[in-house]
């Protein structure tokens, strides 16, 4: 990844309060499918795993990590 993108990071579950608003930079929606949507842009690949880890050390599941097009960010 180079220079900035938006992303949207899906994860299994609902978060809590605490985790959302740690995520201030980011739109966190929660799906009628049972997971959370957290779309923000990731100022770099650095920035990215950080926060992978960061989920992964709460034992959050990532389902998925895809790119958003400029059109359809929030």
């Amino acid at each position: 990844m180079h220079g900035s993108q938006v992303v949207e990071i899906v994860v299994r579950g609902k978060l809590g309060p605490e985790l959302v608003a740690a995520l201030d930079d980011f739109a966190v929606v929660d799906a009628p499918d049972g997971c959370t949507r957290l779309v923000g842009t990731i100022p770099d690949q650095a920035r990215l795993i950080g926060l992978l880890e960061m989920l992964d050390q709460l034992h959050i599941e990532v389902v998925s990590v895809n790119p958003v097009p400029a059109r359809e960010a929030l």
